[in-house]
Protein backbone atom coordinates (compact mmCIF):
# COMPACT_ATOMS: atom_id res chain seq x y z
CA UNK A 1 0.00 0.00 0.00
CA UNK A 2 0.93 3.40 -0.78
CA UNK A 3 1.70 5.81 2.16
CA UNK A 4 1.99 8.98 0.12
CA UNK A 5 -1.66 9.89 1.63
CA UNK A 6 -0.74 8.79 4.59
CA UNK A 7 -2.22 10.91 7.33
CA UNK A 8 -5.12 12.10 5.57
CA UNK A 9 -8.46 11.08 6.63
CA UNK A 10 -10.50 9.14 3.84
CA UNK A 11 -13.54 10.07 3.24
CA UNK A 12 -16.82 8.26 4.55
CA UNK A 13 -17.86 6.38 1.24
CA UNK A 14 -20.01 3.55 -0.10
CA UNK A 15 -18.74 2.89 -3.14
CA UNK A 16 -15.38 2.57 -5.24
CA UNK A 17 -13.82 5.41 -6.60
CA UNK A 18 -14.64 7.73 -4.04
CA UNK A 19 -12.81 9.09 -1.25
CA UNK A 20 -10.24 11.14 -3.90
CA UNK A 21 -8.40 13.36 -1.15
CA UNK A 22 -6.87 15.84 -3.43
CA UNK A 23 -7.01 19.43 -3.77
CA UNK A 24 -7.77 20.42 -7.46
CA UNK A 25 -6.27 23.52 -7.09
CA UNK A 26 -8.69 24.84 -9.90
CA UNK A 27 -8.11 28.09 -9.05
CA UNK A 28 -4.37 27.79 -9.53
CA UNK A 29 -4.50 26.21 -13.22
CA UNK A 30 -3.85 29.47 -15.06
CA UNK A 31 -0.50 29.97 -12.80
CA UNK A 32 1.95 28.62 -15.24
CA UNK A 33 4.57 29.61 -13.22
CA UNK A 34 2.89 27.61 -10.02
CA UNK A 35 2.20 24.93 -11.53
CA UNK A 36 5.98 24.35 -13.00
CA UNK A 37 7.02 24.86 -9.60
CA UNK A 38 5.33 21.67 -8.36
CA UNK A 39 6.51 19.71 -11.18
CA UNK A 40 10.37 20.53 -10.21
CA UNK A 41 9.29 19.59 -6.76
CA UNK A 42 10.69 16.46 -5.72
CA UNK A 43 7.89 15.61 -3.20
CA UNK A 44 5.33 15.85 -6.99
CA UNK A 45 4.19 12.59 -7.84
CA UNK A 46 3.32 11.28 -11.19
CA UNK A 47 0.12 8.64 -11.66
CA UNK A 48 0.52 7.10 -15.49
CA UNK A 49 -1.73 5.92 -17.86
CA UNK A 50 -1.13 3.67 -20.42
CA UNK A 51 -3.91 2.46 -23.06
CA UNK A 52 -6.63 1.54 -20.46
CA UNK A 53 -5.12 0.57 -17.73
CA UNK A 54 -2.60 2.23 -14.84
CA UNK A 55 0.85 1.54 -14.13
CA UNK A 56 2.40 0.04 -11.40
CA UNK A 57 5.20 -0.94 -9.59
CA UNK A 58 5.03 -4.21 -7.54
CA UNK A 59 7.16 -5.40 -4.90
CA UNK A 60 6.52 -8.96 -3.96
CA UNK A 61 2.51 -8.36 -2.87
CA UNK A 62 3.05 -4.23 -2.65
CA UNK A 63 1.77 -2.26 -5.30
CA UNK A 64 2.51 1.42 -5.84
CA UNK A 65 0.50 3.94 -8.42
CA UNK A 66 2.97 6.83 -7.55
CA UNK A 67 6.14 7.92 -9.49
CA UNK A 68 8.50 10.71 -9.12
CA UNK A 69 9.11 12.41 -12.16
CA UNK A 70 12.70 10.99 -12.59
CA UNK A 71 11.35 7.25 -12.14
CA UNK A 72 8.35 8.24 -14.54
CA UNK A 73 10.09 9.70 -17.21
CA UNK A 74 12.16 6.51 -17.43
CA UNK A 75 9.35 4.37 -18.07
CA UNK A 76 8.40 6.05 -20.88
CA UNK A 77 7.48 9.85 -22.98
CA UNK A 78 4.80 11.55 -21.81
CA UNK A 79 2.15 11.83 -24.30
CA UNK A 80 0.04 14.69 -22.33
CA UNK A 81 0.47 15.92 -18.59
CA UNK A 82 -2.18 17.26 -16.17
CA UNK A 83 -1.98 18.46 -12.45
CA UNK A 84 -4.71 16.71 -10.73
CA UNK A 85 -4.19 18.61 -7.73
CA UNK A 86 -2.40 18.12 -4.20
CA UNK A 87 -2.02 16.99 -0.44
CA UNK A 88 -0.16 18.24 2.39
CA UNK A 89 2.48 15.36 0.97
CA UNK A 90 2.32 17.29 -2.34
CA UNK A 91 1.41 17.44 -5.82
CA UNK A 92 -0.02 14.81 -8.42
CA UNK A 93 -0.11 14.33 -11.90
CA UNK A 94 -2.13 12.42 -14.29
CA UNK A 95 0.82 11.54 -17.32
CA UNK A 96 -0.87 9.71 -20.60
CA UNK A 97 2.08 7.65 -21.92
CA UNK A 98 3.61 7.36 -25.20
CA UNK A 99 3.36 3.81 -26.27
CA UNK A 100 5.52 4.19 -28.92
CA UNK A 101 8.26 5.09 -26.31
CA UNK A 102 7.50 1.97 -24.40
CA UNK A 103 8.81 -1.26 -24.53
CA UNK A 104 5.82 -3.65 -23.83
CA UNK A 105 6.00 -7.00 -24.07
CA UNK A 106 3.89 -8.94 -26.98
CA UNK A 107 1.27 -9.60 -24.41
CA UNK A 108 0.99 -5.78 -23.84
CA UNK A 109 0.84 -6.08 -19.94
CA UNK A 110 4.18 -6.14 -19.21
CA UNK A 111 7.40 -3.96 -19.83
CA UNK A 112 10.63 -5.55 -21.10
CA UNK A 113 13.46 -5.37 -18.69
CA UNK A 114 11.25 -4.52 -15.81
CA UNK A 115 9.97 -6.91 -14.02
CA UNK A 116 8.56 -4.30 -11.28
CA UNK A 117 6.19 -3.00 -13.35
CA UNK A 118 2.92 -3.91 -14.76
CA UNK A 119 -0.29 -2.60 -16.53
CA UNK A 120 -3.54 -3.14 -14.61
CA UNK A 121 -6.79 -2.28 -15.10
CA UNK A 122 -8.51 0.45 -12.89
CA UNK A 123 -11.49 -2.19 -11.70
CA UNK A 124 -9.06 -4.94 -11.20
CA UNK A 125 -7.01 -2.65 -8.66
CA UNK A 126 -10.36 -1.77 -7.11
CA UNK A 127 -11.95 -4.98 -6.79
CA UNK A 128 -8.84 -6.93 -5.79
CA UNK A 129 -8.12 -4.16 -2.95
CA UNK A 130 -4.07 -3.23 -4.47
CA UNK A 131 -4.23 0.35 -3.08
CA UNK A 132 -6.32 2.19 -0.41
CA UNK A 133 -9.16 3.98 -1.31
CA UNK A 134 -8.02 7.37 -1.50
CA UNK A 135 -5.19 6.17 -4.05
CA UNK A 136 -7.88 4.40 -6.19
CA UNK A 137 -9.98 7.46 -6.27
CA UNK A 138 -7.04 9.60 -7.28
CA UNK A 139 -6.57 6.65 -10.09
CA UNK A 140 -10.10 7.22 -11.19
CA UNK A 141 -10.07 11.13 -11.67
CA UNK A 142 -5.92 10.28 -13.83
CA UNK A 143 -7.53 8.07 -16.00
CA UNK A 144 -10.95 9.68 -16.80
CA UNK A 145 -8.91 12.75 -17.81
CA UNK A 146 -6.24 11.13 -19.84
CA UNK A 147 -8.95 9.06 -21.95
CA UNK A 148 -10.39 12.62 -22.88
CA UNK A 149 -6.85 13.76 -23.53
CA UNK A 150 -5.96 10.78 -26.01
CA UNK A 151 -9.39 11.34 -27.93
CA UNK A 152 -10.04 15.03 -28.12
CA UNK A 153 -6.33 16.13 -29.56
CA UNK A 154 -8.50 17.79 -32.91
CA UNK A 155 -11.32 20.40 -32.22
CA UNK A 156 -14.41 19.56 -32.86
CA UNK A 157 -15.17 22.85 -34.58
CA UNK A 158 -12.97 22.92 -37.33
CA UNK A 159 -10.59 20.00 -37.41
CA UNK A 160 -7.54 21.63 -36.31
CA UNK A 161 -4.61 19.86 -33.56
CA UNK A 162 -5.97 21.45 -30.30
CA UNK A 163 -2.97 22.78 -27.33
CA UNK A 164 -3.12 21.87 -24.05
CA UNK A 165 -4.12 24.33 -21.46
CA UNK A 166 -4.96 25.14 -18.12
CA UNK A 167 -2.35 22.39 -16.35
CA UNK A 168 -3.83 19.81 -18.68
CA UNK A 169 -7.86 20.93 -18.02
CA UNK A 170 -8.51 22.67 -21.50
CA UNK A 171 -7.63 22.05 -24.83
CA UNK A 172 -7.84 25.39 -27.24
CA UNK A 173 -7.68 25.22 -31.17
CA UNK A 174 -4.96 27.44 -32.58
CA UNK A 175 -7.13 28.10 -35.54
CA UNK A 176 -10.25 29.34 -34.54
CA UNK A 177 -9.85 29.59 -30.92
CA UNK A 178 -12.56 26.95 -29.89
CA UNK A 179 -11.93 25.98 -25.80
CA UNK A 180 -12.45 22.49 -25.20
CA UNK A 181 -13.13 21.48 -21.82
CA UNK A 182 -13.27 17.37 -20.28
CA UNK A 183 -16.42 16.04 -20.27
CA UNK A 184 -18.41 13.67 -17.32
CA UNK A 185 -21.21 11.66 -18.65
CA UNK A 186 -24.10 11.20 -16.23
CA UNK A 187 -25.82 7.81 -15.93
CA UNK A 188 -28.49 6.89 -13.69
CA UNK A 189 -28.53 3.41 -11.86
CA UNK A 190 -31.88 2.57 -9.49
CA UNK A 191 -33.45 0.29 -8.10
CA UNK A 192 -37.61 0.10 -8.58
CA UNK A 193 -39.19 -0.57 -5.08
CA UNK A 194 -41.96 -1.62 -3.55
CA UNK A 195 -42.11 -2.12 0.55
CA UNK A 196 -41.14 -5.80 0.02
CA UNK A 197 -39.39 -6.28 -3.56
CA UNK A 198 -36.87 -4.59 -5.45
CA UNK A 199 -36.50 -4.74 -9.41
CA UNK A 200 -33.34 -6.32 -10.48
CA UNK A 201 -32.10 -6.83 -14.35
CA UNK A 202 -29.52 -9.14 -16.48
CA UNK A 203 -27.44 -8.92 -19.48
CA UNK A 204 -25.93 -11.01 -21.71
CA UNK A 205 -22.40 -9.85 -20.96
CA UNK A 206 -22.96 -9.94 -17.09
CA UNK A 207 -20.97 -12.78 -15.41
CA UNK A 208 -23.31 -15.94 -14.76
CA UNK A 209 -25.88 -15.54 -11.90
CA UNK A 210 -25.67 -11.97 -11.82
CA UNK A 211 -28.45 -9.41 -11.75
CA UNK A 212 -28.31 -5.54 -10.98
CA UNK A 213 -29.85 -2.08 -11.02
CA UNK A 214 -30.51 -0.77 -14.15
CA UNK A 215 -28.81 1.77 -15.44
CA UNK A 216 -28.49 4.55 -18.76
CA UNK A 217 -27.34 7.62 -19.96
CA UNK A 218 -29.18 10.90 -18.82
CA UNK A 219 -30.00 12.51 -22.16
CA UNK A 220 -30.13 16.54 -23.21
CA UNK A 221 -33.17 18.37 -21.89
CA UNK A 222 -34.04 15.43 -19.10
CA UNK A 223 -34.12 15.31 -15.22
CA UNK A 224 -32.81 12.89 -13.13
CA UNK A 225 -36.03 11.56 -12.36
CA UNK A 226 -37.18 11.58 -15.41
CA UNK A 227 -34.40 9.43 -16.82
CA UNK A 228 -34.73 7.38 -14.04
CA UNK A 229 -38.94 6.76 -14.66
CA UNK A 230 -37.88 6.69 -18.66
CA UNK A 231 -34.96 3.76 -18.54
CA UNK A 232 -36.60 1.98 -16.08
CA UNK A 233 -40.30 2.02 -18.17
CA UNK A 234 -38.39 1.24 -21.43
CA UNK A 235 -36.30 -1.73 -20.30
CA UNK A 236 -38.90 -3.46 -18.19
CA UNK A 237 -41.85 -1.74 -18.83
CA UNK A 238 -42.39 -1.20 -14.97
CA UNK A 239 -44.04 2.22 -14.32
CA UNK A 240 -42.61 4.38 -11.11
CA UNK A 241 -43.78 7.52 -9.66
CA UNK A 242 -41.30 9.26 -7.01
CA UNK A 243 -37.71 9.25 -7.06
CA UNK A 244 -35.05 9.56 -4.31
CA UNK A 245 -31.59 10.13 -4.90
CA UNK A 246 -29.15 7.88 -2.40
CA UNK A 247 -25.34 8.45 -3.56
CA UNK A 248 -23.23 9.12 -6.08
CA UNK A 249 -20.14 7.09 -7.61
CA UNK A 250 -17.31 7.89 -10.21
CA UNK A 251 -17.16 5.15 -12.85
CA UNK A 252 -13.86 6.17 -15.00
CA UNK A 253 -14.96 3.74 -17.97
CA UNK A 254 -14.44 5.71 -19.31
CA UNK A 255 -15.40 8.84 -17.65
CA UNK A 256 -19.16 8.29 -16.28
CA UNK A 257 -20.69 9.74 -12.89
CA UNK A 258 -23.29 7.24 -11.92
CA UNK A 259 -26.20 8.96 -10.10
CA UNK A 260 -28.08 6.24 -7.61
CA UNK A 261 -31.69 6.31 -6.76
CA UNK A 262 -34.59 4.49 -5.69
CA UNK A 263 -37.77 4.95 -7.19
CA UNK A 264 -41.32 3.34 -6.07
CA UNK A 265 -43.02 1.43 -8.86
CA UNK A 266 -46.05 1.16 -9.29
CA UNK A 267 -47.18 -1.64 -11.58
CA UNK A 268 -45.29 -5.20 -11.16
CA UNK A 269 -45.56 -6.45 -14.63
CA UNK A 270 -42.17 -6.69 -16.67
CA UNK A 271 -42.35 -6.27 -19.95
CA UNK A 272 -38.79 -6.75 -21.59
CA UNK A 273 -37.13 -4.38 -23.75
CA UNK A 274 -35.82 -7.21 -25.66
CA UNK A 275 -32.45 -4.97 -26.53
CA UNK A 276 -30.62 -4.08 -23.00
CA UNK A 277 -32.11 -6.82 -20.84
CA UNK A 278 -32.02 -10.94 -21.15
CA UNK A 279 -33.98 -10.84 -17.62
CA UNK A 280 -35.43 -8.98 -14.85
CA UNK A 281 -37.04 -10.47 -11.66
CA UNK A 282 -38.19 -8.84 -8.78
CA UNK A 283 -36.50 -10.18 -5.02
CA UNK A 284 -37.79 -9.85 -1.95
CA UNK A 285 -35.87 -8.71 1.27
CA UNK A 286 -34.89 -12.31 1.76
CA UNK A 287 -33.47 -12.82 -1.55
CA UNK A 288 -31.83 -9.96 -2.17
CA UNK A 289 -30.31 -10.49 1.22
CA UNK A 290 -28.91 -14.23 0.63
CA UNK A 291 -27.71 -12.65 -3.51
CA UNK A 292 -25.68 -9.92 -1.15
CA UNK A 293 -24.40 -12.86 1.40
CA UNK A 294 -23.54 -14.91 -1.59
CA UNK A 295 -25.61 -17.93 -1.13
CA UNK A 296 -28.73 -17.49 -3.24
CA UNK A 297 -30.16 -20.61 -3.87
CA UNK A 298 -30.47 -19.91 -7.22
CA UNK A 299 -26.92 -19.08 -7.19
CA UNK A 300 -27.69 -15.45 -7.80
CA UNK A 301 -24.52 -12.79 -7.01
CA UNK A 302 -24.73 -9.41 -7.05
CA UNK A 303 -22.30 -7.22 -8.23
CA UNK A 304 -19.05 -5.82 -6.65
CA UNK A 305 -19.48 -4.20 -2.74
CA UNK A 306 -17.22 -1.43 -5.05
CA UNK A 307 -20.79 -0.60 -7.52
CA UNK A 308 -23.03 1.73 -6.67
CA UNK A 309 -25.67 -0.82 -7.67
CA UNK A 310 -24.43 -3.49 -4.55
CA UNK A 311 -25.01 -0.55 -2.09
CA UNK A 312 -28.24 0.65 -3.80
CA UNK A 313 -29.99 -2.88 -3.09
CA UNK A 314 -27.91 -2.66 0.33
CA UNK A 315 -29.48 0.82 1.18
CA UNK A 316 -32.89 -0.38 0.40
CA UNK A 317 -32.77 -2.98 2.81
CA UNK A 318 -31.27 -0.88 5.46
CA UNK A 319 -34.31 1.05 4.86
CA UNK A 320 -36.86 -1.79 6.25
Amino acid sequence: MSDFFWGIEERSALVGFAGNPLDRLSERREDADYVARLREDHASRIVLVLREAIVLARSGDAHEALFSFEDARAIGAFSETALLGRTAAGAVFAVLLDERSCSLQSDGLTFAGRDDLCLVDLRAIATQGLLSRATTGVLAQAKSLMFWHARHRFCSVCGAPTNLAAAGWRRECPACAAAHFPRTDPVVIMLAVTDRECLLGRQSRFAKGMYSALAGFLEPGETIEDAVRREIREETGVAVDSVSYVASQPWPFPASLMIGCLARARSREIILDGAELEDARWLDRAQARSMLAGNHPEGLVAPSPIAIAHQLVKAWLDSG
